[in-house]
Parts: structure tokens; C-alpha cells; sequence
């Protein structure tokens, strides 16, 4: 298969879909003629024209209302935020309008819209722009929360997406925009709340998502080094949650530690461990172990953002500790 970076595969969804439909349009500061800010929509505002790839000003609240407006005359909108961190500032019409209004309604309109955009700490952006939201988006009922580590994945994610007629909120890892990998040049979806395993193994189980799914599978390469082997739950989607894949992995390890970028209180890992407490208790050999961000805000400094942010070195601890395993 051609391998491409996790942008252009983007880049391809967002392509194939509005070739598709023609009630698909994007809109989002600079995603027209800057080709976005990380480059995603290149190329779209030439093929698809100025009504179908919007530039906006800098008003998150007012153009997220505006895809609302327009999924629920019929149209499919993909709403691009520049980074989730501004996404704070329209997130009364992705919880209260997009959320909510086929349940307010009784079920006369859909909202078939996305909102997408990157996710989580790059390098030394500071706090502000360093948040990972998957927790907060995650608890709403109404949306659908997906979150893409691989370029496969997130082409196949991404299509599926748009053609849901419920909001889908995607998070793109800010640090996976030039990964690359195998993306086939032939159609295909990817389900929504499907989880993958990205590594077999017997010996422990991590599960995690978006851009920690590429940590995980870090780690495991490590360990496999050690004989020790990993199996690696990719859970995709966090809402909703494929927590089958979970207990199918974890009965078979009996260990299971939980990698997620975000924050560690209300975190999505502390739904996974409740998952698999109340689930899986018998078939657990070791306490679950959680690996995540410091509950601090995301440093500036180099070496203490780096001290801060979940690792492979964390992780590996981590499996050593389910183990009862010393550390070498």
C-alpha cells in the first residue's frame, strides 16, 4: 500500500467525501486559501470552490453555530477548529446546540456535522495551547468522540465521520500530522466505536488511543526486546467506547495498564479502569496502573514539559509494575 503522512490521509478523506456529496463543505480559519493552518484542506478551495471551502474570522462560537444552522437544513458540514484549545471558546454550540438538538427536537433534525482539528501538546506551545480534551468532549451525550493515531486510521475514521448523521467531534494528534503510513489507494470505512488491537502479546494488556496508541506501541517494542509481550488496545473511538475489545484483552492477559494524554483526574483512563474493575476483577492478576500527564499545566521549559507528558519510559514502568517485575 502507498504510504502517506497522517495529513494527506486526512487530506484524502476530506477529498473523497465532498468529491462524493456535494452537501459536504468545510469551513474554519485559514482551511481555504492558507490550505489550513497544518495544511489538511491543500488543494480543496482549487477543486471545490469558495462555497464549499470557507475561510471564517477568528470566531470559533459563530462559525461552529453556522455548521450547526446548516446540518440541520440538511447540509453536512465539516468545521475545522485550529486547535481544540480555541475550540473552548464554541463550545456552547458543540455541547448545547449540536449535542443536544435531536433529543430537544424529538428526533426531527439530525446534526450530521464534524469538528475536528488537533488535540493535545506539541512542543513548547505553552499551557494554553498544550490541552488534550478527550474527557471533556467524552462525557457529553449526543456526540460521537473519535480519536485517530495512525494515517489508516484516520482516513477511514474521518469518512465514516462525515457520513454519520450524529455530530462526531475528531481529535487529531497535533504531533501526528507527519507520521506516515500504509493508507490503500481503494475506498474503505473504518466503523466508529470499533476498537483495534495494534499488537498481540499474552503477557499485559495496554490500552489507549490517538497518538498514545504510537507511545504503546513504543513500549511494546521495547519490552518485546525483553520477551516480554504486549497486547495493544487501540480504542479509536472513545465515545462510544468499545469496552468488548477491552475485556477480550485484559481476560486474556490478566494485566492491564491504562496510557492517556490528558490530565489524571476524570481522565479516560478512569473509565477504563472502572470498565475493568467491575468487569474483568477476577481475571485480574494485578492492580490496574494508569499512565498519564502531571496535573500541572503543560510547562514551557523543555525538560519539564518532557518530564511532564506521558512517555514510553512511563509506560514500560508501568507494565514492569502490573508484572511485579523490578526494573532494569
Amino acid at each position: 500500500m502507498p504510504i502517506i503522512t497522517y495529513r494527506e490521509a486526512l487530506n484524502a478523506a476530506l477529498r473523497e467525501e465532498m468529491s462524493r456529496d456535494d452537501r459536504v463543505f468545510i469551513m474554519g480559519e485559514e482551511v481555504a486559501v492558507y490550505n489550513g493552518a497544518y495544511k489538511v484542506s491543500k488543494g480543496l478551495l482549487e477543486e471545490f470552490g469558495e462555497m464549499r471551502v470557507v475561510d471564517t474570522p477568528i470566531a470559533e462560537l459563530g462559525f461552529a453555530g453556522i455548521g450547526v444552522g446548516a446540518a440541520m437544513v440538511g447540509l453536512r458540514p465539516i468545521i475545522e477548529f485550529m486547535t481544540w484549545n480555541f475550540a473552548l471558546l464554541a463550545i456552547d454550540q458543540v455541547v448545547n446546540s449540536a449535542a443536544k438538538m435531536l433529543y430537544m427536537s424529538g428526533g426531527q433534525y439530525n446534526i450530521p456535522i464534524v469538528f475536528r482539528g488537533p488535540n493535545g501538546a506539541a512542543l513548547q506551545l505553552g499551557a494554553q495551547h498544550s490541552q488534550a480534551f478527550e474527557s471533556w468532549l467524552a462525557h457529553i451525550p449526543g456526540i460521537k468522540v473519535v480519536t485517530p493515531g495512525t494515517p489508516y486510521d484516520a482516513k477511514g475514521l474521518l469518512k465514516s465521520a462525515v457520513r454519520d448523521d450524529n455530530p462526531v467531534v475528531i481529535l487529531e494528534g497535533e504531533m501526528l500530522y507527519n507520521t506516515k503510513g500504509e493508507v490503500p489507494d481503494e475506498e474503505y470505512l473504518i466503523p466508529l466505536g470499533v476498537a483495534e488491537l495494534k499488537r498481540e502479546g499474552g503477557d499485559a494488556t495496554i490500552v489507549t488511543s490517538g497518538k498514545m496508541a504510537l507511545v504503546a506501541m513504543q513500549a511494546a517494542d521495547k519490552l518485546a526486546a525483553e520477551g516480554i509481550k504486549i497486547d495493544v488496545v487501540d480504542l479509536r473511538t472513545i465515545r462510544p467506547m468499545d469496552v468488548e475489545a477491552i475485556a477480550r484483552s485484559v481476560q486474556k492477559t490478566n494485566r492491564a495498564v491504562v496510557l492517556e494524554e490528558g490530565w489524571e483526574l476524570c481522565g479516560i483512563g478512569a473509565q477504563v479502569v472502572d470498565f475493568i474493575q467491575r468487569e474483568c476483577f477476577d481475571d485480574l492478576d494485578a492492580p490496574v496502573v494508569r499512565v498519564h500527564q502531571a496535573d500541572v499545566p503543560m510547562p514551557y521549559a523543555k525538560n519539564l514539559e518532557k518530564h511532564a507528558k506521558p512517555d514510553v519510559a512511563k509506560t514500560i514502568a508501568a507494565i514492569n509494575k502490573v508484572l511485579y517485575r523490578e526494573t532494569v
